[in-house]
């Protein structure tokens, strides 16, 4: 029996036994189920500015997981071990009880709660709901940090349990994004709606020769104000990894060059990596 996933605009079509494109949901029994619902990757208390958020409880430490999947195809993954990799990766349980019970055990060390990070964690989409109803049950914050590539529906069901956002606004074509395997008005749907309910900041890595040029960067900022102008936006630099291991970096003086072109926009503009 073929059963279609609505989590994302890919709208798989999965047979019984089937793997969509993110690799981390299947039809199982003529049911959508989350393959990784639980399975931890990556675990750790980290500063928020690292997520990165630098308007949101500066000075603060969240507790960072991640599990596997992804429903992109970026060639320049920093994390593809996890966001490339299926059921097979080494991972330990972790209920959404045990995480919270983690998570409140660390407010000592200036934890302020949980942040759904590493991979894609949409593509965990049930575990990230579950777990973040019981982080406000217990007084903490979530924190999300995803492509935004996910349908408006659940997208809006998600949103009242999450504190603050990053969202990766990977560059302003729609060319570009097809080259990710992704869909830019996705994403500007995505920031919109979270703009109206959470604290938002967006991260834009900058690739050289393809998202580079200060006209689309100007026209980046330029709809970013449109939708709010104290949206911080981060202004990335890339390093060589995954299938562009061949490629140099961003030169330093591309990233600050980017970055006075989207300040005559924003109100706020951070540079990273440099």
């Amino acid at each position: 029996m073929s059963v279609q996933c609505n989590l994302c605009f890919h709208h798989c079509n999965l047979d019984t036994g089937q793997t969509g494109l993110c690799r981390a949901r299947a039809n199982r029994e003529g049911k959508i189920v989350p393959l990784n619902y639980g399975k931890l990757t990556a675990l750790a208390l980290d500063p928020t500015e690292k997520k990165p958020l630098r308007r949101f409880h500066p000075g603060s430490w969240v507790l960072s997981v991640g599990s596997f999947g992804c429903n992109l195809r970026c060639p320049f993954c920093q994390n593809a071990e996890i966001a490339a990799a299926g059921v097979d990766t080494p991972a330990q349980d972790c209920s959404p009880e045990a995480l919270v019970h983690k998570a409140v055990r660390l407010q000592a060390r200036g934890n302020i709660g949980v942040a759904y990070t590493y991979n894609e964690p949409l593509v965990s989409y049930e575990y990230v709901r579950d777990c973040a109803m019981l982080v406000h049950e217990a007084g903490l914050r979530n924190i999300l940090v995803t492509n935004g590539t996910i349908e408006e529906k659940p997208w809006r069901a998600l949103l009242p349990w999450i504190d603050a956002v990053n969202i990766d606004l990977k560059g302003f074509t729609k060319e570009w994004y097809r080259t990710l395997g992704g869909d830019l008005e996705t994403v500007q749907r995505s920031i919109i709606l979270a703009a109206q309910v959470c604290h938002v900041e967006v991260t834009t890595l900058i690739v050289p020769g393809e998202n580079d040029s200060e006209d689309e960067m100007r026209a980046l900022s330029a709809w970013l104000s449109a939708v709010r102008p104290d949206i911080p936006l981060h202004i990335s630099r890339f390093f060589p990894r995954h299938r562009m291991a061949n490629r140099p970096p961003t030169p330093v003086e591309t990233i600050y060059r980017l970055a006075d072109v989207a300040r005559e926009q924003l109100r706020y503009v951070y540079t990273g990596n440099c």
